[in-house]
């Protein structure tokens, strides 16, 4: 059986606001001892959140089912304003792991409505950082699109507009949201730069890279993240005969390397880079191993520990 040529595109794996989210769980741990809660899965991997229950965080999705002596710790996804406020009501140790990228994106909504705009949010329905992001503002103040055909079938809107975008978001789909809105809607304002952040794109942009010509790609991930799901959908679109997403080796379904002589590999950004080694061996213990590595870009950025934990 001739060698299995494997893909490996960087950059992978943990991004910045997701490895200042996870520290921030295990410094709150290690300051004020367990348990520590957490508001929804501080990350969207399996892996991850059993690790840190391991550790004694415990996840709970109301701020109501914080006990009133313990800290909170908001997750990498942000909240609505109503979720602070209702820690705050109740006096709870509060601390905010949200991802500054997300951040920036509450930061514009709350400016464009104090501004007397209506916003156009270009993301997923239901998924915690579109919540968050429609709970920066009053009830109707931020209307949510997620296909071309939403922005197709908006009315006529009155008085004046801005958009703005959930961060992990296919890059090219969403460029092409914008562009129809644009269209539609000549001047609307948009932020200075994409709200996508740094690394979707280039996790997107390596994925691209690597799942030309590829047999099989893999991509390591939780279901629930939307990043690593976009990582899937960009590699099929790249050129990859077939693409899946797989929680870890052990979930892999092996009978798919049946005729595959190349693969490609990534992981969503809140996959650890010890589920990608594991693969990796797993892949080794079956075939005959050839690495190729697809690098398009080099990450050097990293995010503050939270104020309420700094020094």
């Amino acid at each position: 059986m001739p060698p299995l040529t494997v893909r490996l595109a960087t950059p992978r794996g943990f991004c910045a606001g997701v490895e200042r989210a996870i520290r921030t769980v295990e410094e709150s741990l290690a300051l004020h001892g367990a348990p520590v809660y957490v508001r929804h899965e501080i990350v969207h991997n399996t892996h991850v959140v059993a690790r840190l229950s391991a550790m004694g965080a415990i996840f709970v999705e109301e701020i109501e089912d914080v006990p009133p002596d313990r800290p909170v710790v908001f997750s990498a996804h942000g909240a609505p304003q109503s979720a602070h406020a209702d820690a705050e009501a109740r006096n709870l140790l509060k601390i905010d792991a949200t991802c500054p990228l997300v951040l920036k994106v509450h930061s514009q909504i709350r400016r464009h409505h104090r501004s007397g705009r209506t916003v156009i949010l270009i993301g997923h329905r239901n998924h915690p950082e579109v919540v968050g992001s429609v709970g920066q503002a009053p009830e109707g103040a931020v209307i949510l699109v997620e296909t071309l055909a939403d922005i197709a079938a908006l009315p006529a809107l009155d008085g004046p507009l801005a958009y703005s975008t959930q961060t992990t978001l296919s890059v090219d789909e969403t460029r092409d949201m914008i562009a129809a809105l644009k269209q539609r809607f000549p001047e609307i304002a948009g932020p200075a730069k994409e709200d996508i952040c740094y690394a979707t794109s280039n996790r997107q942009e390596a994925v691209k890279a690597a799942a030309a010509g590829s047999d099989l790609f893999v991509v390591i991930g939780s279901r629930t993240s939307s990043n690593s799901v976009r990582l899937v959908e960009t590699a099929r679109t790249a050129g990859a005969a077939d693409a899946l997403l797989t929680e870890d080796a052990g979930e892999f379904d092996w009978s798919k390397l049946a005729g595959v002589e190349t693969i490609g590999v990534s992981a969503g950004a809140s996959a650890p880079e010890i589920l990608v080694e594991q693969f990796l061996t797993a892949l080794a213990a079956r075939r005959t191993l050839r690495i190729d590595h697809i690098e398009t870009a080099r990450e050097d950025i990293v995010f503050n520990t939270p104020l309420r934990l700094a020094g």
